[in-house]
């Protein structure tokens, strides 16, 4: 990437920046926000307004070090530099392929007045639809190395807003929990909440909270404290104390304000992989995006077959013939019955024994089998693996599994966000890449645009999703659905467990976890294909389950990977429709929450030119048989609009192919 840069003089009537004493102003390009820096009685305090009103009042920044204290009082400035961060790049996997970022930039240096007289520079970032800062450690004499116990950003959230955001209790977590909706103000003090967190304001302007570039740092997550939000950063394992360790030169991640009051604003903002790092140095081009069966959450089910089932060739073979016949990229092996399909002493898929081998597959399996056929039917081999097993023999096992032909896998029960966890995730992406694999985490923290920097990670996990339809008795609800594309997804891609065909009314729904049940319609379940990101979706239920059944042609179809996304309709809580291009054809996905409504969706995005459109809907009798569907067609250009009848815990897809005059 190249930035232009230029000094202050230069800048300063031509892009609106403002030096006034000691205060900095720095305004997006189209003017709407504005970041002000300022040192208070030597302290580095900021502010953020959107459209002249102060969402972020003034709020302190600084970090705390176990060798030579705080960095955050008794500063002085250095001269600012300012830049216009302009930027082209292409996304190997994403939700837009062609990027153009665009952004204004300033370098604050801060200095320390006395002491060892440290050096941290800051650095902001000011786009249409949000604000982010880092800290920068340059080189120095007087200082090679730290050991951070805390870093001290602020929020100073200004009103109360609603907070639709996943509290926890401790670090050590999954990340799969519901959404909490209220004031700011009930917000507990000794409460985590995780990343990204969405700020409702009363005027319908939007503020989301999140991290970029999470990179050999540990993860950041807010807890109240004096009506502030501050920054708490997940400890390194079996302490308490130091959260970072780290030589110098380093860089934090960035601190990431969306803001708009559009909430499809946010949605389509590529701002969190243009503050990744760029692409490493890698060929990618064996890389392929697509979607997996999964056959550990319908249970291992097949029902239509005479051979006994279990980690063998013939039930590896069944679905890999079954997503041969049906476009379906990838085949999932796991195990069977709760173990894991390589030599494992340990009880069940949670835990890893002492002679756990990765590299050995049970006896009654051979892998260069199962690849071999998938190969011959043109389906790839995907692997589930528990990220210790993988760890501990990571370049062993990478050299065996690309040799076998397997093509990625899913790592498991990861359940931190500290340093160390956070580096070993980086690790075992770049080892990926040099074999030829991609990665898929599970039981890990949100995604911080890495995709971009490492895109063979196609998905991951960081959501309660439908895998809880196995256990949970009320089971997923359509109105927690709703919430991912306003707080989780605003991150990036994540892996939601999607395909289950068995819908009931929710009235009937209970638990199996064997053939789980689905709390939403069919209709529902295709347009969260459109609605979520992920670049490796599952095809989750089992076979028979999917043959002969409305809408399956439309999975079948769906890609993964996109040019182009615009939200033409969106209310948080309520509903929202999503709009996806691939190369000239777009999918619309549209889900609802539990209050059945009839909306009216505008096809602006789809430009110039005819479209047939191939409507998937909610059927009149849906409230007693929620997998039935209306489908039909319509010629459709932009003026035109689309008038959706939802059900409760409804949705719509729609297909539109250009036609060609």
């Amino acid at each position: 990437m190249q930035f232009s840069k230029s000094l202050l003089f230069l800048l300063f009537i031509s892009h609106t920046l403002v030096h006034a004493q000691k205060e900095i102003q720095l305004k997006s390009p189209n003017g709407n926000i504005t970041f002000s820096f300022n040192l208070i009685r030597d302290v580095p305090t900021y502010k953020v307004q959107y459209k002249g009103t102060e969402l972020i009042g003034e709020s302190t920044l600084g970090l705390d070090f176990k060798e030579g204290g705080t960095f955050g009082e008794k500063l002085r400035m250095g001269t600012p530099t300012y830049w216009n961060a302009e930027e082209n790049y292409d996304l190997v996997v994403g939700k837009t392929k062609y990027v153009f970022s665009y952004s204004k930039a300033i370098s604050i240096p801060l200095m320390e007045r006395s002491g060892a007289g440290r050096q941290v520079d800051l650095v902001v970032r000011v786009f249409n639809e949000g604000v982010a800062f880092r800290y920068e450690f340059p080189p120095q004499s007087n200082w090679a190395s730290y050991e951070m116990t805390e870093e001290r950003s602020t929020f100073n959230i200004k009103g109360n807003p609603k907070i639709r955001a996943m509290l926890l209790g401790t670090y050590t977590s999954s990340h799969e929990h519901y959404y909490q909706k209220m004031p700011l103000s009930e917000v507990k003090n000794d409460t985590l909440m995780d990343m990204p967190a969405l700020f409702e304001y009363p005027n319908k302007t939007y503020l989301a909270i999140t991290e970029a570039n999470l990179r050999n740092y540990a993860g950041m997550y807010l807890k109240k404290k004096e009506g502030y939000l501050v920054t708490q950063l997940s400890p390194l394992p079996g302490q308490n104390e130091i959260k970072v360790k780290a030589n110098l030169p380093h860089k934090s991640p960035w601190r990431v304000m969306m803001i708009s009051d559009r909430i499809g604003e946010l949605m389509e903002s590529n701002m969190i992989t243009a503050l990744a790092d760029s692409k490493i140095k890698q060929d990618f081009s064996w890389l392929k995006p697509g979607k997996t069966s999964f056959h550990w959450w319908n249970g291992d089910i097949i029902p239509d077959t005479t051979f006994a089932p279990g980690i063998n060739f013939e039930t590896n073979k069944y679905y890999i013939d079954f997503c041969a016949d049906n476009g379906i990229d990838y085949h999932s092996v796991i195990g069977y019955g709760g173990f894991p399909w390589y030599i494992s002493d340990a009880a069940g898929y949670g835990m890893v024994g002492p002679n756990t081998d990765v590299t050995r597959t049970v006896a009654t399996l051979d892998m260069q089998q199962v690849c071999d056929y998938a190969k011959q039917r043109g389906v790839g081999i995907h692997v589930w693996i528990h990220w210790q097993a993988l760890y501990q023999q990571l370049e062993d096992a990478f050299t065996q599994f690309e040799k076998w032909g397997i093509k990625g896998m899913m790592v498991d029960f990861m359940d931190r966000d500290d340093q160390e966890m956070v580096n070993i995730q980086e690790e075992i992406l770049q080892a990926a890449a040099r074999h030829k694999l991609f990665i898929q985490f599970h039981g890990s923290f949100k995604p911080t645009g890495l995709s971009r920097t490492f895109p063979n990670e196609l998905t991951r996990e960081g959501t309660y999703n439908y895998e809880v339809n196995k256990w949970n008795p009320q089971g997923l609800s359509p109105d927690h659905d709703i919430d991912m594309p306003f707080t989780r997804v605003l991150a990036g891609p994540t892996d939601y467990h999607l395909g289950g065909f068995r819908a009931v009314p929710p009235a009937q729904f209970h638990t199996q976890f064997t053939r789980p049940l689905m709390a939403g319609t069919r209709a529902h379940m295709l347009a969260m294909y459109v609605v979520l990101e992920s670049y490796l979706a599952m095809v989750a239920d089992y076979p028979e389950a999917y043959l002969k059944q409305p809408g399956f042609d439309f999975l079948q179809k769906i890609p993964t990977t996109w040019d182009e996304t615009k939200v033409p309709l969106a209310e948080v809580g309520e509903h929202v429709t999503t709009a996806r291009r691939k190369g000239t054809e777009w999918y619309m996905g549209t889900i609802n929450n539990t209050k059945a409504r009839k909306i009216t969706i505008p096809l602006t995005f789809l430009g110039q030119g005819k479209y047939r459109a191939t409507l998937y809907a909610d059927a009149k009798d849906v409230a007693t048989h929620p997998n039935q569907l209306d489908k039909t067609e319509r010629t459709v250009t932009a003026t035109d609009s689309i008038e959706a009848n939802l059900a409760a815990g409804g949705g719509q897809v729609v297909h539109f192919v250009k036609v060609m005059e």
